[in-house]
């Protein structure tokens, strides 16, 4: 069964429900990141977080979620296209923790203290729009929760799981995202709060049945349009040229510097691991063009 978020609507247009499966986008992330049981988890749980969030974009835009705590995984980074692609990273693949009550022990690698910053790329030029809210529980979807109740002032309920195989690879990874419209029926969130109490973890739901089985197990006898089905995959985006942008940023000091010290320069993208090696010469031509002001 394929990656999927879904897009839908209660019938009065009060009620919007997200759901994503994305198994295998979290597998290829995790993979790439070569992330440990517990990090793999934590990291499933974001992307899923990003998955859904990118579902909400219009055309040409762009959402990260990042998540900075004082733990031994340092950052989580979770970013998603309006067209569905979908990227992650993370400070420290190989942090753990021990399992609190037999369930991964995702606080405890992130932190109790830090805080979720949202950046948004609205495709209109200038700087990202960013809302920055401490971390609640530092589960991930409590935390996303938060934002966008308390930031973007929608009120809004998230749930995110993941699982492993054991070989300690993702197996299972899905997400939902409800959010309460103005016109919202208030019996019908009632009915929705309380099946979401009542769940079964999200990747046995879809392990029995499909996303679908996310949105049939939220909405209830609620009557409901699907909007839209789509297909997350992964994109990372890095190029030679932004990684030449990147450098000369840095100013012709510290190219040269580079260049006498190391004789060259290697740039790692932290997203797809890409390496770009720049030999003394690129380095030096870098360096003329901060110099001309580029």
């Amino acid at each position: 069964m394929g990656d999927q978020v879904i897009r839908a609507l209660n019938r009065s247009g009060g009620i919007r429900v997200l759901a994503c499966s994305i198994a295998r986008l979290a597998r290829e992330i995790c993979d790439l990141q070569q992330t440990g049981p517990t990090v793999s988890v934590a990291l499933g749980r974001a992307l899923a977080g990003g998955t859904l969030m990118g579902a909400l974009l219009k055309p040409g835009q762009r959402v990260g979620l990042k998540f900075e705590g004082n733990g031994p995984m340092g950052k989580l980074i979770a970013e998603a296209d309006s067209d569905g692609a979908v990227r992650g990273c993370v400070g420290n693949p190989a942090a753990e923790a021990e399992p609190v009550n037999g369930a991964w022990n995702v606080p405890g690698i992130i932190g109790r203290a830090g805080f979720l910053t949202v950046s948004k790329d609205l495709g209109i030029g200038g700087e990202p729009y960013r809302g920055m809210v401490q971390l609640t529980t530092s589960q991930i979807g409590d935390d996303l929760a938060y934002y966008l109740t308390d930031s973007e002032q929608v009120p809004s309920a998230v749930g995110l799981g993941a699982s492993l195989d054991g070989n300690g690879q993702i197996s299972g990874c899905a997400g939902f995202l409800v959010q309460a419209l103005p016109k919202a029926d208030p019996a019908e969130i009632d009915g929705i709060l309380e099946r979401i109490g009542t769940l079964d973890p999200l990747t046995e739901l879809v392990r029995r049945g499909g996303v679908h089985t996310v949105l049939e197990a939220l909405f209830g006898e609620t009557p409901h349009v699907i909007l839209e089905t789509r297909e997350p995959f992964f994109r990372c985006g890095c190029n030679r040229e932004k990684v030449e942008r990147a450098l000369v940023s840095l100013g012709g000091h510290e190219l040269r510097d580079m260049r006498e010290k190391e004789h060259g320069a290697e740039v790692t993208c932290e997203f797809c691991r890409q390496a770009y090696r720049f030999d003394s010469d690129e380095l030096d031509q870098l360096a003329q063009h901060v110099g001309q002001g580029h």
